[in-house]
């Protein structure tokens, strides 16, 4: 069935393929997918471990259970677990998006899940499904209702990745159609994340993975547990998009059809820039501008073009984006991460340093950048990049990147991002040799009849 019926609710139909779905129906490139998100979310979470952010969230969590919590020695609950791995993938903005979202998905469905079955003794196959199912509910719940969650000054991937979360875990649990609608449902009521963080560069945006990845286990457990959701939780009058995405009416058809039989995860862009999502092609064109042989000092003038949806969270109040007050708020720079790019060839965790940050070479040439909107961008179906530079001799140049490098227009190779993990593993500590046996056992932890083989990589 593809079509949205009437007699059930929007939580019914998707619980009601979900849990008809087994992980032998999951294509191989869907498979290859979820390892992915896998391996990109272990590198990221060890790469974070040692980070202020991270230790404060260690305080707040019990040790001694079940799940792993990858760079930090011992086991954890599994709550904590998720929200010490969600927060730290998160963290410096380095994970995977959803060109149509945009949302994070690996960082809050790949700890959610994995917590989960390792709290429940399961296997390398439910722990597949779970992600897989995850993140696929992830990336059509962002398609409901375009741009208006970030409208309404809610963070998307802290809101959909809480209900996605709970139906990653209620599939990897195995649950039946009733306890999944609960799921569902509850956790309708645990989602949450404002992007007040804008306004200061402050630390909240870095939990909100973490933050919906524990919920959506605690939602799935009640739910089997017998607690009750409502089964309207998307559609109903005081629902999910009503409280979340006011200023526009949800279209649930790209969130039906032909769930459990088309896979949009299989388009998942991974970064190759340690920054926000979107301002990722504008770094390539400032990269390319560079290469052109053009030196900082001979630009008078950088004019982007930009999609109106983007402005307030990367561009406005443009005097504050010119210089950003910590390493995080210049993530959301566009200014300060084209400088970056432009001056170092790259945007990785080394330039977001306050050291990297304060060198006037970048203010500099970041305040020579302003924006105008156009508005034929495609934002969010694409996200495209622009300069036009005038240069102190008068001439221009102007270059354009079509699409988000990484992303399904122009994936990144397995060995790139293969090269990203052993990069981030050792970044935050791991020697390469250890790197490298988790890079092979990811390769295979998905037909493991337990995850046991993990808790040799809680160091």
């Amino acid at each position: 069935m593809n079509s949205i019926t009437q007699e059930r609710s929007i939580a019914e139909q998707i619980a009601g393929r979900v849990a008809a779905l087994k992980p032998g129906d999951l294509p191989p490139t869907t498979v290859e997918m979820a390892r992915r998100l896998l391996l990109d979310v272990t590198g990221l979470a060890i790469a974070a471990r040692d980070e202020s952010y991270i230790s404060a969230v260690l305080g707040a969590v019990d040790a001694g259970e079940a799940a792993t919590a990858f760079g930090h020695k011992g086991s954890f609950d599994a709550f904590g677990a998720a929200l010490v791995n969600g927060t730290a993938a998160h963290g410096e903005d380095y994970d995977d998006t959803f060109e149509g979202g945009p949302v994070h998905s690996g960082a809050v469905i790949v700890p959610a899940v994995l917590a989960a079955c390792e709290r429940e003794g399961l296997g390398g196959d439910r722990l597949l499904l779970g992600i897989a199912i995850g993140a696929e509910l992830m990336c059509r719940l962002a398609l409901a209702a375009p741009k208006a969650i970030h409208t309404a000054g809610f963070h998307p991937t802290a809101v959909l990745g809480t209900v996605a979360a709970a139906g990653g875990v209620a599939a990897a649990l195995g649950l039946r159609p009733v306890e999944i609608v609960s799921a569902l449902g509850i956790a309708g009521s645990m989602a949450s994340g404002i992007i007040e963080y804008l306004a200061e560069g402050t630390w909240t945006k870095r939990m909100h993975a973490g933050n919906a990845a524990q919920s959506g286990i605690r939602a799935a457990l009640m739910a089997r547990g017998g607690f009750l959701g409502p089964r309207t939780v998307f559609e109903g009058s005081h629902g999910f998009f009503k409280a979340f995405a006011p200023s526009r009416k949800p279209d649930f058809a790209p969130v039906i059809e032909n769930l459990g039989s088309v896979w949009l995860i299989d388009q998942i862009a991974f970064k190759p820039f340690a920054c926000g999502t979107m301002t990722q092609p504008f770094i390539d064109c400032a990269i390319r501008l560079a290469e052109s042989g053009v030196k900082a000092d001979a630009i008078t003038d950088i004019l982007c073009e930009v999609g109106e949806g983007t402005v307030h969270r990367l561009w406005e109040p443009l005097a504050v984006k010119h210089a950003p007050q910590t390493p995080y708020a210049a993530k959301f720079s566009t200014p300060v991460c084209m400088a970056l790019g432009f001056l170092d060839g790259k945007a990785g965790l080394a330039q977001f340093t306050e050291q990297r940050l304060a060198d006037p070479a970048v203010t500099a040439l970041a305040r020579k950048i302003r924006y105008v909107i156009n508005p034929d961008d495609e934002y969010p179906r694409n996200f495209t990049g622009h300069l036009r530079a005038t240069l102190s001799d008068g001439s221009v140049k102007e270059f354009r990147q079509p699409h988000m490098r990484g992303g399904a227009h122009e994936p990144l190779p397995i060995a790139e991002l293969e090269t990203k993990f052993l990069d981030n593993a050792v970044y935050g500590g791991w020697s390469r040799a250890t790197a490298a046996r988790f890079l092979e056992l990811s390769r295979g932890l998905f037909r493991a009849a337990d995850l046991a083989a993990l808790k040799e990589y809680r160091q």
